[in-house]
Order: C-alpha cells, then sequence, then structure tokens
C-alpha cells in the first residue's frame, strides 16, 4: 500500500514539474499571425517591407514556423482600406501593422477597439485622433509617427540653401490623404518657413495619379522655380514618375525620403523609414508577447538624413553647392 501511495506522489510530483514545460513548449511553438495593411504594395518601395520582415526574423519570427502574415494591399485605392481593415479584423489576427500613412491607420482604428494596431508613418497621430497622446496611446493603437508639420520646414530650407536663387516654390498636395486639420497644419508650417527664407508658396492639388501630369504643366505656367512634395502613399507608388516629370520641367525638387531620390528625384531630408519599418517589429514583438498598445508610447524619427543626386542634379543643370554636399548623408552619383 505504502508502495502504491509513493507510486502516486511520484506521477503528481513529475506532473507538477512537466505541466509548466508543456505549456512553456505550446506557447514557444504558437503561431503569431500579423495583418499587414498596404497602399499598394507592389508599387510601394521593397526595401520598406523588407526591413520589417528582417525586423521580425532578428525577434526569432520565420513565416510558415511560428509567424503568419496575412497581407492586404489597397492596390492604390484608399477607399479600399476600411473594407480591408475589417477583413484582417474578421481574420482573427493578433495584430494589424498599417503600412499605408494615417488614413490606413484610422481604418483599422475605425475597424477595431481590440485588435492591437501598430501603424509606421502616421503624421501627427494626436491630431488625426489615432491616440490621445504619444506618451500614452491610450486605446489599441501605437507606432511610429512621422513629424510632418516640423518637417515640411526643414525641406524647405535644405532647398533654399541647394537653389539659392529660388524665390517661388511650389507645393504639389494630394487633398485628403491627411485628415482635414493635420493638412492645415502641414501648409500653415509651410507658409511660416516659406516666409522665413523669403519664398512664396504656390499649392497645386493632385488627387490621383492621373492628376499628376496637369499639376507639373499648372507649376510651370504659375512660374514655379522649385518644388517640394507632400509625402503620400500615391506620391511614394508614383515617385518615378513625379521624379522624371521634376526633371522634364527642370524644376528642382526637394521630398522627405531618400525613395524619391533613389528614383531620380533631386533631393531628400527626413526621416529614415526603413528604420521605421525594423523599429516597428518590435513593437509587434512586444505586443504578441503581452504588451498592450495603450501602454506603448507613440515612437518618432530618430534618424535623419539628407540624399542628394548628382546626376539629376547635372540633368537640371543645377551646381549644388559645396556646403550643402559636405553635409550630405549620401550623394547619388549614377
Amino acid at each position: 500500500m505504502l508502495g502504491i501511495r509513493l507510486t502516486f506522489c511520484i506521477v503528481l510530483l513529475l506532473g507538477g514539474l512537466l505541466c509548466p514545460l508543456v505549456a512553456e513548449t505550446q506557447h514557444a511553438t504558437r503561431t503569431a499571425r500579423i495583418g499587414y495593411l498596404a497602399y499598394n504594395l507592389s508599387a510601394s518601395p521593397r526595401s520598406l517591407t523588407e526591413a520589417f520582415h528582417q525586423g521580425l526574423h532578428d525577434l526569432g519570427y520565420v513565416p510558415g514556423r511560428n509567424v503568419v502574415i496575412e497581407v492586404r494591399s489597397a492596390e492604390g485605392m484608399p477607399e479600399r482600406l476600411p473594407a480591408l481593415a475589417a477583413e484582417l479584423v474578421a481574420l482573427n489576427v493578433d495584430v494589424i501593422v498599417t503600412a499605408a500613412g494615417t488614413l490606413a491607420a484610422l481604418a483599422a482604428k475605425h475597424a477595431t477597439r481590440t485588435v492591437p494596431v501598430v501603424f509606421i508613418g502616421a503624421g501627427d497621430p494626436v491630431t488625426s485622433g489615432l491616440v490621445t497622446s504619444l506618451a500614452r496611446p491610450g486605446g489599441n493603437v501605437t507606432g511610429m509617427s512621422l513629424l510632418f508639420p516640423e518637417l515640411v520646414g526643414k525641406c524647405l530650407e535644405q532647398l533654399k540653401q541647394a537653389v539659392p536663387g529660388v524665390s517661388r516654390v511650389a507645393v504639389l498636395w494630394q487633398p485628403g490623404a491627411v485628415p482635414e486639420r493635420a493638412g492645415k497644419d502641414i501648409l500653415k508650417e509651410a507658409e511660416v518657413a516659406a516666409r522665413a527664407l523669403g519664398v512664396r508658396l504656390h499649392v497645386v492639388e493632385a488627387r490621383a495619379p492621373a492628376d499628376i501630369d496637369r499639376a507639373f504643366s499648372e507649376m510651370t505656367r504659375a512660374g514655379a522655380g522649385a518644388v517640394t512634395v507632400q509625402s503620400t502613399p500615391m506620391f511614394i507608388n508614383e515617385r518615378r514618375r513625379v521624379a522624371d516629370l521634376a526633371v522634364r520641367n527642370q524644376l528642382p525638387t526637394v521630398f522627405s525620403f531618400r525613395e524619391y531620390v533613389e528614383a531620380g528625384g533631386l533631393m531628400s531630408y527626413g526621416p529614415d523609414l526603413a528604420d521605421l519599418f525594423r523599429r516597428a517589429a518590435t513593437y509587434v514583438d512586444k505586443i504578441l508577447k503581452g504588451a498592450s498598445a495603450s501602454e506603448l508610447p507613440v515612437e518618432q524619427p530618430t534618424k535623419f538624413e539628407l540624399v542628394i543626386n548628382l546626376k539629376s542634379a547635372k540633368a537640371l543643370g543645377l551646381t549644388i553647392p559645396p556646403s550643402v554636399l559636405a553635409r550630405a548623408d549620401q550623394v547619388i552619383t549614377n
């Protein structure tokens, strides 16, 4: 009888020791499901999606082994974003990553109050209504923001230094790409910066890709000597076309991201987008491990870069001052 009791106790003891190990193994092998909402995946820079995947890989996530990524792309049609966000929610994903600016982040927020959302590249998330504050988002949404109102002034400053004689600058603008209040803040900051630099702004709208050619014709008729481009998912996807039109119309152009310059644009000053995509993977990891989006502060860019394309400068008949070239983080020569 004593032997039976002893055996029973040993079984209980071993069971108690093994249960945590089994639970830990099950947790370790659980497949995470990530929803990825893009504006137009086929036209967006591959380097950005690759940076996000690399960030996940560095944290131990391998597609097909312990993570499944459900990708949805609006194919350049922002009106599709709400339905695609709802589709990801219906798939019971663990977290949604939005890589299509402010509109995609808002679509995901409106689609769910429970599934965590990590946005990449949303401009002014407080003004846009995505979060309560940067330090304490307060809901199910957090992520990597962009400082668009502040950034537009810096871009104009770099443009003026590269093209000292410019007196009239066109602003290529996509209405509706950001909420109305955020858009007003961006344009107000641009006007303040322009006055300080002694230049006049002329806002030219392009609501869809079909409007871009007409927009450049309007700029030249208005006597613009240079252009600054509002960074939206549409313009990023049309970056090669925008860069080509700028050179064809002999308009020096400043952008917010290096991806435009790599596509043939003259110069850019702004955050390293690939770094934001890599950092977004760390937020996904924290959420998958139990962190609450409401307590993960919205992160702002930490790496800024000035990139100049000398081939484009030559095509424009422009000589970039040595002082500007000396500050560049990268100079593209071919």
